[in-house]
């Protein structure tokens, strides 16, 4: 089927709104995440708890230039097949072995060069 633009347009559109300072853009004042988690239902709270957990552990992984181990990055890659309890479960999962990567790899003193 042709595409006339239109659709490409209306994707753009719908994009906007993951735009930093638009409903669903990211969220850089902790009070303002907490303040819009606490406004959702229940199942929709524990999926955007972990979600941003996860985002924020990547956010720290990238500053430092850390690589995230490639077996997370298979794992974070599949979260999105899973269904929402399963999904919650998962990203609880991958946040917390991303926090022992951490505490492994910060805890191993550097070698001099």
């Amino acid at each position: 089927m042709p595409d006339n633009g239109n659709s490409i347009e209306k994707r753009r559109g719908m994009l906007d709104q993951f735009e930093t300072g638009c409903e669903s853009g990211p969220i850089e004042d902790c009070a303002e995440r907490e303040h819009r988690l606490h406004q959702l239902r229940p199942g929709e709270k524990k999926l955007a708890y972990e979600s941003a957990r996860l985002a924020d552990l990547c956010r720290y992984f990238s500053q430092r230039k850390m690589d995230i181990p490639p077996d997370i990055l298979d794992r974070m890659g599949r979260v999105s097949r899973k269904g929402p309890l399963e999904r919650i479960r998962e990203l609880a999962d991958i946040n917390q072995a991303l926090i022992e990567y951490l505490h492994q790899t910060e805890s191993v003193p550097q070698l001099r060069q």
